[in-house]
């Protein structure tokens, strides 16, 4: 089951740029979640949190 996110703390990179083309990731009891910064009241993705590592890896290079 996928944890609630409603009071998660959502957070940038430290790379986003100040034109709000970004978005923000949290992570919660196992699980990992990604919104965009420009519409943060449309919700998340969330994924469980070895899927969410392995997706970073791969943004990695």
């Amino acid at each position: 089951m996928t944890p609630d996110f409603s009071a998660a703390e959502f957070k940038t990179s430290s790379y986003t740029e100040d034109n709000g083309t970004c978005v923000e990731v949290a992570v919660e009891a196992g699980f990992g979640a990604v919104r965009d910064t420009k519409n943060r009241e449309g919700g998340h993705v969330a994924v469980p949190a070895r899927s969410f590592a392995a997706f970073l890896r791969s943004l990695a290079g």
